[in-house]
């Protein structure tokens, strides 16, 4: 931000430092973009002065696993996210969206839940009913799964004869024909042939994603793909030309992606991407490898098989995408040319054999796994003995349609039970920092830490609402703040926000109520305010 700002006097607060609550402690000073002060009463000739009315003054925000490029290119196209989950909800805004579109080849957007459909899987006789006259692809909420029409079916050529790829699958009914979804690897028969965004779809796509990121408080992120992947172009010309123009106002992470067709040789490449995109506010200094897939589609790597609909075991345990020997190899090698390591580990295989793979590395990389929707119980304190942080998406932790139709089944009672163990981590002394997975999920970051607070989703209808899920893996309010605010700051290296202290970067968000007045509503509270170094954004 400009240097030129005048001193901000920030009156009247509660503050939360980044690691605490400290309650009203006076007037938070800020000048040339710092904070100089926190205490006593301070009034400077010139200072901007705003009365905050007793409410909740924090450190921004840091998502420290969000998707902005993409998730601003679906807000301007066919977004989904939004609406509720149900197929005639979906079906409408579909067919909406493209009688209002004529003009384009193909209807692209996504953010539909599977909790919509029977078994999670909606078809192409469904989606020919809005939009038959031309190719339609829509991802999911996860974006492991594609829903096509029978015309994208057509155009990529995929028919009974089409074979599953190795790390994927596409859905077939019992004769064997194609029935509209495709999942994981299977998705590139279709993002083949689907038109790419261009470069100015990329940046507006960028902009979009900023501007609605701002608007929740957010100041700064690690941007989990930048790279070619799932019909998205790689980003990081998009975040360096944002970078150079002063158009990227965020402090952002790129993690390059790790192409798992491919093996050591492309370390060197990755070596150039983070020397030629790296500018002001983007660095491109972490990598992020994809060890698995998700519950939901039965692809996220278990230690033990998934169960079927009556409770036996089947052959499937899901996937690990890259091999192990590989993982470890590729591991060692971007540790020591100084990357961050940030693995996509959702299962417990998949958890496990990144711990593995990090066993041995240099901590003061601040390597992460992200989701951990399964640890297994013996590799929960590894996360603190490696110094492995563990990235969190909370709002994923509730009795949602998802959970309870489409995972809790296929695991049994003893794995359901230890979903999301953040109160286990937390108290085996892992470092802790959070982010969205937007725009698989909201990135609002009050909403995800109501449910790590209350593992209930704020303002849901049914068992999501109303019954917590595992509650003994609950966080504290404090402690889920930090994971948002100072943790994943420091995960994506920065030790100067992240906290409301004297010398700290004035990365500031303002609530519209102090959230320690009432716990059980945080996720009814909104921004009112932020600031990046000290000017409004």
């Amino acid at each position: 931000m400009s240097p030129d700002l005048p001193e901000l006097v920030l009156t009247g607060a509660r503050v939360f430092d980044g690691v605490r609550y400290l309650g009203a402690v006076g007037d938070v000073l800020v000048s040339d973009g710092r904070i100089v002060s926190v205490g006593g009463t301070v009034r400077t000739d010139g200072a901007e002065v705003v009365d905050c009315d007793g409410a909740l003054l924090l450190p921004g925000f840091v998502d420290a696993h969000v998707h902005p490029v993409l998730g601003g290119i679906e807000r301007l196209t066919c977004d989904l996210s939004g609406l509720p989950v149900d197929r005639a909800s979906y079906l409408a805004h579909v067919g909406s969206y493209a009688a209002s579109r004529p003009e384009l080849d193909w209807v692209q957007g996504g953010g539909w839940a599977m909790a919509a459909f029977p078994g999670g899987l909606p078809t192409a006789a469904e989606l020919d009913t809005v939009v038959a006259d031309r190719p339609a692809a829509l991802v999911n909420r996860d974006h492991h799964g594609i829903w096509v029409n029978t015309r994208a079916l057509d155009v990529a050529g995929i028919t009974r004869d089409t074979r599953d790829p190795a790390d994927g699958r596409v859905e077939r009914d019992a004769a064997g024909e194609p029935t509209g979804v495709l999942h994981e690897g299977a998705m590139d028969l279709v993002l083949a042939v689907l038109p790419l965004p261009d470069a100015e779809e990329l940046y507006a796509g960028l902009l979009e994603g900023q501007r609605h990121l701002h608007s929740l408080g957010i100041t700064g992120w690690q941007d989990a793909i930048v790279g070619a992947y799932a019909g998205m172009q790689d980003a990081g010309p998009t975040y360096l030309r944002a970078a150079r123009s002063g158009d990227l106002t965020a402090t952002v992470v790129g993690a390059l992606w790790w192409e798992r067709e491919r093996g050591l040789e492309q370390v060197a490449d990755l070596v150039e991407k983070r020397e030629a995109y790296s500018h002001g506010r983007f660095a491109a200094t972490s990598v992020k490898i994809m060890q698995d897939g998700v519950a939901e589609n039965g692809t996220a790597a278990m230690v033990e098989p998934y169960l079927d609909r009556c409770g036996h075991a089947t052959s499937n345990s899901g996937l690990s995408f890259v091999s192990p020997a590989l993982l470890r190899s590729a591991v060692a090698a971007l540790d020591a040319e100084g990357f961050q390591v940030h693995v996509h580990g959702l299962g417990d295989r998949g958890v496990r054999e990144a711990l593995d793979a990090l066993v041995g590395t240099d901590p003061s990389r601040r390597h992460h796994i992200a989701h951990l929707q399964l640890v297994h119980p013996s590799d929960i304190g590894r996360f603190a003995e490696l110094g492995v942080a563990a990235n969190i998406q909370a709002l994923w932790a509730c009795l949602d349609e998802q959970m309870v139709d489409l995972t809790i089944p296929f695991l049994g009672e003893e794995r359901a039970a230890r979903q999301y163990p953040f109160g286990d981590l937390h108290r085996a002394g892992a470092r802790l920092v959070a982010g969205s997975d937007w725009p698989v999920s909201t990135p609002n970051p009050l909403e995800a830490i109501h449910v790590a607070v209350h593992r209930m989703a704020y303002g849901e209808p049914g068992p999501a609402g109303s019954e917590p899920f595992l509650p003994d893996q609950a966080l504290s309010l404090e402690v889920a703040l930090a994971a948002y605010t100072s943790g994943s700051a420091w995960v994506c290296h920065r030790d100067d926000p992240g906290t409301i202290a004297p010398g700290a970067a004035a990365d500031l968000v303002l609530l519209d109520r102090d959230v320690f007045d009432e716990p059980r509503e945080v996720g009814a509270a909104s921004v009112e305010r932020v600031w990046v170094d000290g000017g409004e954004v």
